[in-house]
């Protein structure tokens, strides 16, 4: 009898891969947005943010969460994890330049 089983995140696990993977990817676009756009205004930037967040979604799938599972509160607590990072990693590359 063949036993198969699922690869899929569940529970703790599933929570840690979207809040580690939410964080590193703001931490990135923090600092590719001051690598790119020396100049703090640049709406360019929030461009480079938004697409932090909706790339991570392929990315956890291939990780194994099952964003199927998603409701919006799940999707509005990445956008809003990347952004704050991002937030957080180029105000703070902007004012150490």
């Amino acid at each position: 009898m063949a036993i198969e089983t699922s690869h899929r995140l569940t529970g703790h696990a599933k929570s840690v891969t979207v809040t580690a993977l939410s964080t590193i990817a703001g931490v990135i676009a923090g600092v590719s947005s001051h690598e790119l756009f020396t100049v703090g205004q640049s709406q360019s930037a929030l461009g480079l943010v938004i697409a932090a967040a909706i790339a991570q979604f392929p990315i956890l799938y291939i990780l194994g969460v099952d964003i199927g599972d998603f409701s919006t509160k799940d999707y509005l607590y990445v956008g809003f994890m990347t952004f704050s990072l991002w937030f957080v990693t180029w105000s703070i590359l902007l004012t150490t330049a």
